[in-house]
């Protein structure tokens, strides 16, 4: 049984190291590159600048945050004052039906279902002699 497997291995490493690396490409001369290298902003001022540039980045998150931030309570405000809305109804409905029920029909009528009359004769006075001294 021959080592074959391991003159695979050795071919493959062989051939490898024939690999010939590609020079390093410089970056083509465009407008772009042109005003970043040469032009107002250069590396130092870019670093420099950074900071700054940093600041107005987080400026604008705060900005975006609170816009959001804004709308949700809009859509709160909007939400309750339907809810308002809708139980204003509730109670106008209630108190109309109170005012309904309370009248006096309705009330001898609910009285009839408790096996109660109204009251043919008036009402009688009481009244109450204070005795003298004794």
């Amino acid at each position: 049984m021959s080592n074959r497997l391991r003159t695979e291995i050795q071919e493959e490493e062989a051939n490898e190291a024939v690999v010939e690396e590609s020079p390093k490409q410089e970056i083509p001369e465009n407008w772009f590159t042109t005003f970043l290298s040469k032009g107002v902003i250069s590396t130092e001022t870019a670093t420099s600048a950074l900071p700054f540039v940093l600041f107005l980045a987080f400026l604008g998150m705060i900005y975006i945050g609170n816009m959001h931030m804004a709308e949700k309570n809009i859509r709160d405000i909007d939400k309750l004052s339907k809810e308002v809305k809708e139980l204003s109804w509730d109670y106008k409905t209630t108190k109309a039906d109170l005012a309904f029920k309370s009248t006096l029909t309705e009330v001898i009528k609910r009285a009839d279902t408790l096996g109660l009359k109204e009251p043919i004769a008036p009402p009688q006075k009481i009244v109450v002699k204070e005795d003298v001294q004794q």
